[in-house]
């Protein structure tokens, strides 16, 4: 209504029909903390800053390719503890292939990315903590990774905080710190987000790191993140993708020289000549580098399973980028009240570990609640997600990914809507509006499954209004006040099928 009527004459006066919608949040854009070869956007340092991404070649494009690595063939200590792995044997020697740099980090972001996109990954954001000359560091809060979850305290729209690097941290203490940080950052500071752990060597065995990890970790907002293991053997990096620049020159000349003495003892013709050899390190214009590749690949057998060891390495990457790249697959095609269990993990050829039903029981029910979602391969189907628990496993509220992640949804959507009537009149035409705006969004979510109930409602109810949920003083003080009640979907985890016999009728 016009604030006065001083002039005759007809006044137009619109009134909204119809209330605000609530339009429902993005859930799944993680946010990726680690290391890359550049952090550059045509000039511009995007080191330490938050970048948006939607695809592969938009990594490559502002943070580079893969790290660089060179590994060394060595003889292997019969008496080392642990056993040392054989990787191949040249006469009656035994050696095993290892990484040779001088501070031999493995960085883990530019390989998890690719299993993220993979995976059906979509748009994401990195945060670019240092380059591949660099220490991965622990850090503190204004550097390391550390510093990269602070990082994300100005950004609202990643859901999910994934760390690879954080396992390859000098100290398994070091790790833990991080991942209670990220917890911390979902569950205290931003509330609308879940950090996706990895165990720190999780490529081994329960024994040797599941109860170290749960020890570890401690009991705060362990609802706001899930744990995977074991880690993944994948299938990213192939022989074909590495060449001797990948081996120590003087190593595998020494390597190759040995084994074509070996051919020329056992009475075999060399098939690599000393020129050959010699171009290993030191190329010349006869040779190319796919050339020599290629002729050594052909021509020694030794060459050949040094990439393959090398490859198997490379390929041994953390789940936390897969499952991620899953989430966003299910609740794209599902919607985020749907379990992301039970899905195949693309571009893996299998677990590092093999897990069977009754030792998933450790991992899946704990004590202390500290459910692990395990990762396995089934014969015909593949390789699997098959959990669906957060490290809250003990709480009948927050047990499930699912629930965690809907129910962040359903507050962001809602928080952000009504934030439209703050500093609106507190009376009952705004109580109304805003438990219509509510109900209606909600109507929406159950009618597309992602709440319980036959009827609207038996799935939610929605209570705003003086004597409701609010006082005579609170009115006087300006809080409004909004209780919702939702029936949140779970997952069928235990199905149990009864059988039993009867009585033959005729």
């Amino acid at each position: 209504m016009p604030a006065a009527m001083k002039t005759p004459g007809v006044y137009i006066v619109e009134k909204d029909a119809f209330p605000n919608s609530i339009v429902e949040v993005a859930t799944a854009v993680p946010a990726f903390i680690g290391y890359t070869e550049k952090a550059d956007n045509k000039g511009k340092s995007l080191s330490r800053i938050p970048k948006r991404i939607s695809s592969m070649a938009e990594f490559r494009d502002y943070f580079g390719g893969p790290p660089p690595a060179t590994f060394a063939a060595t003889k292997i200590d019969p008496a080392a503890t642990p056993a040392q792995v054989k990787a191949f044997s040249l006469g009656d020697t035994d050696y095993q292939v290892v990484r040779s740099e001088a501070l031999p980090q493995q960085y883990l972001l530019y390989y998890s990315m690719m299993l993220f996109f993979q995976n059906g990954g979509g748009p994401c954001y990195i945060v670019s903590v240092g380059g591949y000359g660099d220490t991965i560091d622990k850090g503190d809060d204004s550097s390391g990774l550390l510093g990269g979850i602070n990082l994300l305290l100005k950004e609202q729209e990643p859901t999910m905080v994934v760390i690879p690097d954080a396992v390859h941290l000098a100290a398994e203490t070091d790790c833990i710190a991080v991942q209670q940080a990220a917890l911390q950052h979902c569950g205290v500071k931003m509330q609308s987000r879940i950090a996706i752990l990895d165990i720190y060597d999780g490529y081994k065995e329960q024994e040797d790191c599941i109860a170290k990890f749960r020890d570890d970790l401690g009991i705060n907002q362990l609802s706001y993140g899930a744990a995977y293991y074991p880690w993944l053997n994948t299938n990213l990096v192939t022989a074909r993708d590495l060449g001797f620049r990948n081996v120590n020159a003087d190593q595998l000349t020494a390597l190759l020289t040995e084994e074509a003495t070996e051919r020329t003892n056992g009475n075999l013709t060399p098939v690599l000549s000393a020129d050959d050899i010699g171009q290993v390190k030191n190329l010349t214009a006869k040779y190319t580098e796919l050339l020599l590749n290629k002729t050594l690949i052909a021509a020694s057998p030794v060459f050949s399973q040094i990439l393959a060891e090398i490859a198997q390495q490379m390929n041994q990457l953390p789940p936390s980028a897969a499952i991620a790249g899953i989430y966003t697959m299910v609740d794209g095609s599902q919607g985020v009240w749907k379990a992301p269990a039970n899905v195949s993990v693309t571009s893996v050829v299998g677990p590092t570990v093999s897990i069977s039903h009754d030792e998933q029981e450790n991992l899946n029910v704990d004590i202390q609640g500290k459910s692990i979602n395990a990762i396995r391969a089934f014969p015909g189907e593949g390789v699997l997600i098959w959990g669906a628990r957060t490290l809250d496993g003990n709480s009948l509220d927050w047990r499930y990914v699912n629930v965690r992640r809907t129910m962040i949804m359903l507050e962001q959507s809602i928080k952000l809507a009504t934030k439209a009537y703050v500093f609106d009149n507190n009376v009952a035409n705004t109580w109304v509006t805003i438990k219509s705006m509510i109900g209606n969004f909600l109507t929406g979510i159950w009618k597309r499954g992602g709440l319980m109930g036959a009827v609207p409602d038996d799935a939610f109810a929605v209570f705003c209004g003086l004597g409701e949920t609010m006082t005579a003083d609170d009115v006087l003080e300006g809080i409004l006040r909004v209780t919702v009640l939702v029936a949140m979907v779970r997952p069928a985890e235990f199905i149990e099928i009864t059988f039993q016999q009867q009585l033959p009728k005729s």
